[in-house]
């Protein structure tokens, strides 16, 4: 089974979404989604990845369209044997500490102070060791995942240490920065609504 999926026009998260409710009513071995911009590529291809498919992108001016070919490859689950963990590390693998930024500066009135701040806030996340989970930026401190950023080599300091960071895509749209990101993934609404019901503890600064 095949579907064909128009989302040119649609905002964000709709397109990702769309195709959310096609894989999971239709199971289609094939689906094609096309939409008009850099995010909604991003964003669909990376979905579709995530839900078993072979994706390949074909452009036409200003359209993209998304092609996912069904993946049926089956990968054997091996468990030799399940230890029992200690009610700490049970704790640690529960817990999930996300941090949520939607500004390039921390606090107002001197953006010069904010920004350094904001790097001071990010150098200390470490300190949140195993718990810290994800960080999420929307508006604009998506900034602070683009080149030349004073904060871009933390946070990908923080990436190589298992740290997941989404960086939302209609933001970095927005500022014309989708090609200058440089750490994260670049992400939809849905991703951060998802993410916030997953964490078991959010920080905003």
């Amino acid at each position: 089974m095949s579907v064909k999926l128009e989302c040119q026009g649609l905002p964000c998260p709709q397109p990702v979404i769309k195709c959310k409710n096609a894989i999971e009513s239709d199971n289609p071995e094939r689906i094609e989604a096309i939409v008009d911009n850099e995010a909604a590529k991003e964003n669909v291809s990376r979905f579709i990845a995530t839900k078993g498919y072979t994706v390949t992108v074909e452009q036409s001016d200003a359209l993209f369209t998304i092609i996912g070919e069904k993946n049926n490859s089956e990968y054997p689950v091996e468990c030799e044997e399940c230890s029992i963990m200690t009610d700490e590390e049970l704790s640690k693998i529960s817990s999930k500490t996300l941090v949520f930024l939607n500004n390039e500066f921390i606090g107002s009135g001197d953006d010069e102070l904010g920004a350094k701040l904001m790097f001071n806030f990010i150098a200390t996340l470490p300190e949140l060791g195993e718990t810290l989970w994800r960080i999420v930026m929307v508006n604009s401190a998506v900034k602070l995942a683009t080149e030349n950023h004073i904060c871009l080599e933390k946070l990908k300091e923080l990436k190589a240490n298992g740290v997941s960071i989404l960086v939302c895509g209609t933001c970095l749209d927005h500022f014309n920065m989708l090609s200058k990101k440089q750490v994260g993934e670049t992400t939809n609404m849905l991703d951060v609504v998802t993410s916030l019901q997953l964490a078991s503890k959010v920080i905003k600064a």
